[in-house]
């Protein structure tokens, strides 16, 4: 007893040095951009490795003013709520019709959502250049959005049709008893039921469209419409010509953090969530 006592403190200790290591190496770049945030660029030349003697928030204030940061933080919350919506909207329904009912070829609908997770959104450029073009939707943050929406539908669906088959049928069943139409049932029952799987999916997709860089880059041109991430690597870009690097970092913690803020705020939220649709999905 005692043997097996000691070999579990020993394995136990052992991991938890493991994960305080791990620890220390993600989470200490992080603390040294939001330090060096903070620093006067005197400061940063220096010992940029070094703690700032005192809060510099004018960086801040550059990076929002003078950088137009800003603006770009607006258009980002404006390019990710828009692309929210309309992808979170248009999966539910369609997860919902595909998990509830019975159809032919519903396996292959869903198989063909499956497939299309293992497509590189790269791949979808040229043709969403295109077709945005077509609609006059090139250069716009709606255009954006709905770019942005349409490449996260199939993840989207198929993560909350794991969701929606754990609900069982007597609910539906009950609201038809009770003249609900389907969309009524899906609205009034469903949905909110589902509002684990549907937190955890909003996560995700905020995080990936907060964050996303390519699609901005290849489909906004004129500079008031530029998102943060374009924001932040034009900012980069000046910085190689001049020498406001707290201004850089300022930026940087800008970008990182509503997602980690999201993510911090409801990370048992996500773990419990992915659990739950990982039941039958």
């Amino acid at each position: 007893m005692n043997e097996n006592t000691g070999r579990n403190f020993a394995s136990n200790l052992l991991t938890r040095i493991v994960l305080l290591i791990y620890s220390l190496i993600v989470l200490y770049p992080l603390f040294w951009t939001l330090m060096t945030s903070f620093k006067t660029t005197t400061e940063f030349y220096d010992n940029p490795w070094s703690l700032p003697s005192s809060l510099s928030w004018e960086n801040y204030i550059n990076a929002l003013d003078k950088a137009n940061l800003g603006a770009y933080f607006f258009n980002s919350i404006l390019v990710t709520a828009i692309a929210l919506v309309v992808c979170n909207g248009l999966s539910f329904a369609a997860a919902y019709v595909i998990a509830r009912f019975q159809f032919p070829f519903r396996k292959w609908l869903q198989k063909l959502y499956m497939g299309s997770l293992f497509i590189p959104v790269a791949f979808s450029i040229i043709p969403l250049f295109i077709l945005l073009n077509n609609m006059n939707l090139l250069d716009s943050l709606i255009g954006l959005s709905l770019a942005y929406a349409a490449s996260a539908i199939p993840f989207t669906i198929y993560l909350l049709i794991g969701f929606l088959i754990t609900i069982p049928k007597e609910y539906e069943e009950a609201a038809a008893i009770d003249g609900c139409s389907n969309f009524k049932t899906m609205i009034q029952v469903i949905l909110p039921m589902a509002k684990s799987g549907m937190i955890t999916i909003t996560i995700f997709n905020f995080m990936a469209f907060w964050n996303e860089y390519v699609m901005a880059l290849s489909f906004i041109t004129t500079e008031t419409k530029r998102t943060l991430t374009l924001g932040l690597a034009y900012l980069m870009e000046i910085q190689r010509f001049s020498t406001d690097w707290g201004a850089l970092f300022a930026g940087l913690v800008l970008v990182m953090l509503p997602t980690m803020l999201m993510y911090a705020l409801l990370q048992r939220k996500i773990t419990a969530g992915l659990n739950m649709g990982g039941i039958k999905g």
